[in-house]
């Protein structure tokens, strides 16, 4: 039997909780949650949110200006336009749902400076701000009566309908259909397209894959970012991420040599924005022959550092290094996507009432690379905008709700193994902040072979199954882009 919602938003990080909220209360409501209620990348975020709000010395033009110069000019600057125009009054909006930021002693909030920035407009909670917000937003959306979340439960098919979408889910071995007018894909990153990321476990791309199939227009999403500052522990996929605030509070790139480098490659030294550091990182690396890399702030204060940087302190002391007393190792990261789902200034996708919002969407404030906690705030902003376009149009959808039909072929057998190692692989070696086109045209060939065989192969539709051809078709998508 299927079920009938007014919006169904697949993803429950920043962007998704915020479209909910902001969504008029007399709708009902279904939020999919892939996995448990803490697990999303917006959670991960350390550094923090920025925006012009109450800010004497700032101004939204050199926030824009900032944005752009770090994008490569290659933003939508009417979107960006809205992003910092806007910031302020979605910053004061979560410190009224209860989210806390740092003060000083005057009472003032504290900024703090990140790369790329020309000035200091960065909200931040200790170095846990997205764990802050996704924390609040979450408490506030659970006491929402038309409002009901799904935990542990996996999308498995999308399709578009007369009257909305249908959704295809599983949870634990159940499978049933959900209907809706209104959709919203805020599903997060592709980092687990890597071999290695920042991002959680979850990042496999499903709403981009899933609108892609529908044919919702998906644009570059070959602009990947790769942070320069992860911790170097290649043992485990899911890297640490040593904030970008690090940096911007004094920390100093050193090469194998232990020497400074970025002298050599970009007068704005440390504070370059990400793409130029990480490309600097593996220009040195080719130079020196070597991927030993580490930061070092251990001249600062030891107690300013272990107050201002708590978590990274701690996890960093987990795995033998003391921020406070020694240099750190670290290497770029996949770790944030620019392109994705492309959208309108209403976060809606080229899909009629299909909206998408946050790190899946491509709404273009980031161009080429993304400015330093810009993320959190389009996930603020743009989902806002998407659940008031909803609500304009609420009054307009048709009463009944028309439900497609879906199989998951429970008989068939489960995917071949290795596809997704297969894919890491391919990707790691030819799209690694400088893309080799001989390896992306090589690697194509194997993942649309492995891509065909999925959607054609008859495969039981499992969690192994969807989290597989997401990852095979997210680097489809990229790898045809970079050969063109």
């Amino acid at each position: 039997m299927a079920h009938n919602y007014d919006v169904i938003i697949a993803g429950c990080g920043a962007a998704g909780l915020y479209a909910a909220l902001n969504l008029p209360s007399d709708l009902k409501v279904l939020i999919i949650c892939k996995r448990d209620l803490s697990l999303c990348n917006s959670s991960l975020a350390q550094g923090g949110i920025a925006g012009v709000y109450n800010s004497p010395n700032d101004n939204i033009q050199y926030h824009q200006n900032d944005t752009l110069i770090a994008g490569g000019f290659k933003n939508n600057v009417e979107a960006v336009h809205t992003l910092v125009s806007e910031a302020a009054q979605d910053i004061e909006n979560i410190i009224k749902l209860g989210v806390e930021f740092d003060k000083n002693p005057d009472g003032t909030y504290h900024r703090t400076l990140e790369g790329g920035h020309s000035h200091h407009r960065i909200f931040h909670h200790a170095d846990a701000t997205g764990r802050e917000i996704t924390t609040t937003l979450l408490e506030n959306v659970q006491k929402l009566s038309n409002v009901t979340i799904m935990e542990n439960t996996i999308m498995c098919g999308v399709k578009k309908t007369s009257t909305g979408y249908s959704a295809f889910l599983k949870k634990g071995d159940e499978y049933d259909v959900y209907n809706c007018h209104f959709m919203v894909l805020a599903t997060g990153g592709i980092g687990r397209v890597y071999e290695f990321t920042t991002n959680s476990a979850i990042a496999t791309g499903d709403g981009i894959t899933f609108a892609y199939e529908m044919g919702a227009k998906i644009k570059n999403l070959s602009y990947v970012q790769f942070h320069p500052t992860a911790f170097n522990n290649r043992a485990t996929r899911e890297c640490f991420l040593i904030s970008e605030a690090v940096r911007g509070e004094g920390a100093y790139l050193l090469n194998c040599k232990k020497e400074r480098f970025m002298q050599n490659y970009d007068e704005r030294l440390e504070l370059a924005p990400r793409d130029v550091v990480s490309h600097a990182i593996v220009l040195e690396s080719r130079k020196q022959n070597s991927t030993e890399f580490f930061l070092d702030i251990s001249y600062k204060d030891s107690e300013f550092l272990k107050k201002r940087f708590p978590m990274i302190y701690n996890n960093l002391l987990e795995q033998g290094y003391d921020l406070t007393k020694e240099p750190v190792p670290i290497f770029p990261c996949q770790h944030y996507l620019m392109g994705g789902i492309d959208v309108d200034g209403n976060s809606e996708t080229s899909l009629d009432n299909l909206f998408a919002c946050g790190e899946c969407s491509h709404t273009g404030v980031h161009g080429s690379n993304r400015l330093a906690s810009n993320s959190l705030l389009e996930a603020l902003v743009f989902s806002r905008h998407a659940a008031n376009c909803i609500a304009s149009r609420k009054a307009d959808v048709p009463e009944d709700f028309e439900t497609a039909e879906f199989d998951a072929h429970l008989n068939a057998p489960h995917i071949p193994k290795g596809c997704r190692t297969e894919t890491r692989r391919i990707m790691q070696r030819s799209h690694f902040v400088i893309p080799d086109k001989e390896q992306a045209a090589e690697g194509f060939k194997r993942v649309e072979a492995m891509r065909n065989d999925l959607l054609n192969g008859g495969y039981y539709v499992d969690a192994d199954y969807v989290l597989a051809k997401s990852i095979v078709t997210v680097a489809y998508i990229i790898l045809k882009e970079v050969m063109q």
